[in-house]
């Protein structure tokens, strides 16, 4: 009943908006385009506007969990019209703090402790308070300062079931919006789904703040505020307070005579030290989570909090972007376009000439403007419009740092007008690519994956075994021929790609060997090593069977 009586509000709040043009009502079935149609959800239809302040109107009364997802969808340029992601960019999530009782109790009840046996000090009025948590200040009795962190009670099924109807809401979209397919709004809402339920973890929250802690430990870039460990769990969570100017009060970090230039370029640097160098970005890091530590004016550093949103990227997808990163500074249209086939972020059967020439098309008007006035973050955003119209599928990870990448532009910019970001990343990126594939680097990553490769080195007999036998059966069964000749040719490629691979790790270590005469000597009395090279022979050279 309580799923209807929300569904019931939904269509009205659909109608009053006049949020029916976004989908192709004729092709509703009889019952969902009586719904849309019908006169009380009309009643007191909202003023004439464009059609994304009356979809951002619209969410704003749908509540917490919708303007989350709308927050959320604004990020995904590549997939909505100009009009509608800026006013969705435009969406607060400025909620009421639930009653101060319910959050000491929470407290309380996930601590195993009174509250005054549990701090010296706690403010029952919150100091912030958000869709799914608010944040109440505290002081620890040995004399830290602390902010108390308490997921909103009873949370938990309200999402669960807006995201239920949210699903139902993205199927109709799929099959009667006349770019359903493409706007793929199913798995919108399944990304959605996964970011919200961990941001309900506070434990999760913890560790992500942890992690990125450590990546920066004794560094100037960034600071992230320590974690109590002993009063955080899954639905409280304690960390240190942090004082610092929220990033865009400008008056005061101009007042304080911060190097705002060198503060923008070091917001550019962090986000590229955290995707390249540690593999795990902070994928929330708009204005409201950045603060500064203007302490030394000509020396600022950023203090970053909220860490429940962390991206990460696999070692594949970490080179390709690099590369094509790099190919689209050079304007190398060809390499990039044979980078998106190699790495299966387009189809293989995609004619890389084709793509080559829609990816110049996008380029060029833009490099020809100043290099200071192009956003590379916008740019990244029509190339993967431009992708999709290839059947490119967009990773979730990828969706994160396009989204983080424009977050930090837009910041830098606003603190920075005549932000470089091109001067600062071209080289960032080209000295990764330099380290990433130097001897040191090389061989260190060959010892990291050496026990995995001894471990499956005794398997190598009871595979070729089983590759006989599988050759065998193709003999006895010409009706299964084609099936298993695929099979055949496709486990064939595998072994000449691991041949090749192998091959290279020998060629560089030969090589690392050659140009560093320690290399040789450790190799020489490492037994590990050893067997692994042992190991790379025996694979290298072991009869083909075809």
């Amino acid at each position: 009943m309580s799923r209807a009586i929300r569904l019931a509000k939904i269509l009205r709040i659909v109608g009053r908006y006049r949020l029916d043009e976004f989908v192709d009502v004729e092709q509703l079935s009889a019952l969902p385009r009586f719904a849309l149609g019908l006169a009380p959800w009309r009643l007191h239809p909202v003023p004439d506007l464009p059609r994304g302040v009356r979809l951002r109107r619209a969410i704003e009364e749908l509540g917490p969990v919708f303007i989350k997802f709308g927050q959320m969808l604004s990020t995904r340029r590549d997939l909505l019209p100009e009009d509608i992601a800026d006013e969705l960019a435009k969406l607060q999530d400025n909620v009421p703090p639930f009653p101060q009782e319910q959050s000491v109790a929470i407290i309380e009840k996930a601590l195993g402790k009174p509250v005054s046996e549990l701090f010296a000090r706690f403010e029952n009025t919150p100091m912030a308070s958000a869709s799914v948590a608010q944040v109440h200040c505290a002081t620890l009795h040995s004399g830290e300062q602390v902010v108390v962190k308490v997921v909103r009670p009873d949370i938990e099924p309200i999402i669960r079931q807006d995201i239920a109807l949210l699903f139902t809401l993205a199927r109709l979209m799929a099959k009667y919006h006349p770019e359903g397919h493409r706007l793929r709004p199913v798995e919108v809402v399944s990304d959605y789904e996964m970011v919200i339920l961990d941001e309900l973890d506070m434990g999760r929250e913890a560790a992500n703040a942890s992690q990125l802690r450590r990546n920066f430990e004794n560094n100037k870039l960034l600071y992230v505020p320590e974690i109590y460990w002993d009063y955080t769990c899954r639905n409280v969570l304690t960390m240190e307070r942090i004082s610092g100017i929220p990033v865009t009060d400008l008056e005061t970090l101009r007042a304080r005579g911060t190097d705002l230039k060198l503060l923008a370029e070091r917001g550019v640097e962090i986000f590229f030290t955290q995707v390249f160098r540690h593999s795990f970005f902070h994928a929330d890091m708009h204005p409201g989570n950045i603060f500064v530590d203007a302490t030394d004016p000509a020396d600022p550093t950023y203090i970053g909090v909220d860490c429940a949103i962390i991206g990460s990227l696999s070692d594949a997808d970490q080179y390709y972007l690099g590369r094509n990163l790099l190919g689209i500074f050079r304007r190398d249209y060809r390499e990039v376009a044979q980078l998106h086939v190699e790495c299966g972020w387009v189809p293989p059967q995609t004619h890389v000439q084709d793509f080559e020439s829609a990816m110049r098309a996008v380029c060029e008007p833009i490099f020809e403007r100043p290099i200071s006035q192009i956003s590379f973050g916008q740019l990244l955003v029509y190339l993967f419009q431009t992708a999709s119209r290839f059947d490119m599928e967009v990773q979730p990870s990828l969706v994160l740092l396009q989204k983080t990448l424009l977050n930090i532009e837009g910041m830098g910019r606003q603190l920075y007008p005549d932000l470089n970001l091109w001067d600062t990343a071209q080289p960032f990126l080209e000295e990764w690519v330099q380290q990433r594939y130097s001897p040191q680097s090389v061989l260190k990553r060959l010892q990291r994956h050496a026990p995995s490769w001894l471990e499956q080195l005794p398997q190598l007999p009871e595979a070729v075994l089983d590759s006989l036998q599988h050759s065998r059966g193709i003999e006895r069964h010409p009706s299964e021929r084609p099936q298993l000749l695929n099979e055949k040719k496709r486990q064939k490629e595998g072994r000449s790609r691991r041949r090749r691979h192998l091959l290279a790790g020998i060629v560089c270590l030969a090589a690392a060997a050659s140009t560093f005469p320690n290399v040789g000597q450790y190799l020489a009395n490492a037994p590990l090593i050893s067997w692994l090279l042992a190991g790379l022979g025996i694979s290298l050279f072991w009869p083909r069977g075809d």
